[in-house]
């Protein structure tokens, strides 16, 4: 199992450092698993053993992003580390997000990060990775395993569209699609302005589903729910999340609980 090929440190802990990202139940590429062709996986903001980070620092053990204000050296350490558990053909591809609706259509991966928020391949050996701490991460895979995206779905993104967006890029049709929706900031405690629920409520009234009042203009927003909504009204319906909440969950980064921070990265990559 190809799983199995993933060189896992200390795979017993409870709250290890990488994660398998699980499928919808009923997923399956050739006859086969979709782990079999798929290697698609989430880190936490663990350590992946002890003698990793410093757990009085801000950024903790295994933080990802260069872009946060952390040691680069430490960062660039704990990317190098990630890369040496993947398969030696399976090379990382970095992004610079920028809470934008551009997608990047990979062919080769790049030693400088790519600006994008959702990234496409059909090249085998390229591992996108998408970094968060609140935001959504949303994988994508066809159902032959040909074909893979990733994005960054945080509410501006999502707003301007990614989704749709990333789909136009693929080629697979969107009943031959599954998505995969990981953690991020919950419906329980992401509150947002009228404005924020008006940017997807202008788009489809639908959008009212996913926002609670509060009160004094104040909302609660469902980013799992407004993804969903969105994947299908494309048409794309085999969709699996991981409902934990970043804010309240301490095994994550959060940038709205923590504005000093680390970040998380979620991968995948045609083997």
């Amino acid at each position: 199992m190809l799983q199995k090929s993933i060189k896992l440190a200390d795979s017993t802990k409870k709250n290890s450092a990488i994660e398998f990202v699980q499928w919808p139940i009923h997923s399956s590429i050739d006859e086969k698993g979709i782990d079999e062709k798929i290697l698609a996986i989430q880190t936490t903001r663990e350590a992946p053993n002890d003698n990793f980070g410093d757990q009085t620092s801000p950024y903790q053990a295994f933080n990802l992003g260069l872009h946060v204000g952390d040691c680069a050296k430490l960062v660039e350490s704990n990317r190098t580390y990630l890369q040496k558990l993947l398969p030696e053909s399976a090379k990382i591809q970095w992004f610079e997000q920028v809470h934008g609706n551009e997608v990047a259509v990979i062919s080769q991966v790049s030693k400088k990060a790519i600006v994008a928020d959702a990234a496409v391949t059909s090249e085998k050996n390229i591992c996108l990775a998408i970094m968060t701490a609140d935001c959504l991460p949303i994988l994508l895979v066809s159902k032959s395993g040909d074909e893979i995206a990733a994005i960054h779905g945080g509410w501006r993104p999502l707003a301007a569209n990614i989704i749709s967006n990333t789909f136009d890029k693929m080629a697979t049709p969107a009943a031959d699609i599954y998505a995969w929706l990981g953690p991020c900031i919950s419906k329980n405690v992401f509150e947002v302005g009228s404005e924020v629920k008006a940017k997807f409520v202008q788009k489809s009234e639908c959008f009212n589903l996913a926002f609670t009042a509060i009160g004094n203009g104040q909302y609660l927003a469902d980013l799992h729910k407004i993804a969903k909504l969105q994947l299908e009204s494309l048409g794309i319906n085999q969709i699996s999340t991981l409902a934990e909440c970043t804010y309240s969950n301490d095994k994550y980064y959060s940038y709205r609980k923590n504005s000093i921070t680390g970040r998380m990265a979620s991968l995948i990559c045609i083997l």
